[in-house]
């Protein structure tokens, strides 16, 4: 029988492509003098957040994905008591993370710059997180290119071991089709329960960005799905 982590381990199709970008004078500064302090070298061996965040009596939070970090860092100046791990593998978002990081004088963040089911399966502890957020994930438009969205069931599976019982998992989206998918595909895990009858109201630790309040004055539409991990044992 084929284990869950040799199905994630043989997994051959990415979730995004790399396009660097150039990096401005600020965010390579960022990333010169900030990364030593914020950021996490990826690795096999698990991390102990507490030790990272040098404190245990934070809410522990993963982010998948965070763009150019300014969903990350108004959280965190937003939520003191919070501990924000964020993932991503474009290097120009991490320095504008990092930069913002800096300005705002926060020490409640820390990065990761590599792929997110890695640092899932090798890094991240069972029953560690109190919650993950992934906003406005790639959607893939285009039915081939489905395979490559990050929203999978087996990735969702491996993601809610990571959740502590009653600990939350929000995805947005702002493509309806994208939302359906992820509706469906989060409705057939065993681990997680719907907050909502179906999508939830956007919570207010969620900011709007410049692009989705644009897209709202538009007439376009934005999808919050929100689920808790219940104490199953699957």
């Amino acid at each position: 029988m084929t284990t869950e982590n040799e199905e994630i381990k043989r997994r051959p199709i990415r979730s995004f492509v790399l396009r660097q970008g150039r990096l401005t004078t600020a965010q390579e500064r960022a990333l010169e003098t900030e990364m030593p302090r914020f950021g996490i070298t990826s690795s096999q061996e698990r991390l102990d957040l507490y030790e990272v965040f040098g404190r245990a009596d934070s809410a522990k939070i993963l982010e998948i994905g965070f763009g150019m970090g300014e969903t990350t860092a108004h959280i965190a100046e937003q939520h003191p008591e919070w501990d924000i791990l964020g993932i991503e593998v474009h290097t120009p978002g991490v320095g504008s993370l990092l930069k913002q990081v800096s300005e705002r004088g926060l020490t409640n963040v820390r990065v990761i710059q590599h792929d997110a089911v890695e640092v899932l399966k090798y890094m991240i502890s069972n029953a560690s997180l109190d919650g993950v957020h992934i906003f406005f994930p790639d959607p893939w438009h285009k039915k081939r290119h489905h395979k490559r969205r990050l929203i999978q069931q087996e990735f969702v599976k491996l993601l809610s071991h990571k959740l502590k019982p009653g600990g939350y998992l929000h995805v947005a989206t702002d493509w309806q089709e994208y939302a359906e998918w992820i509706l469906e595909i989060l409705r057939g895990e065993a681990l997680l329960e719907n907050s909502a009858a179906d999508y939830a109201r956007k919570p207010e630790y969620r900011p709007l960005t410049k692009f989705e309040q644009r897209g709202l004055r538009l007439g376009h539409g934005v999808w919050d799905i929100l689920f808790t991990r219940n104490s199953a044992t699957v």
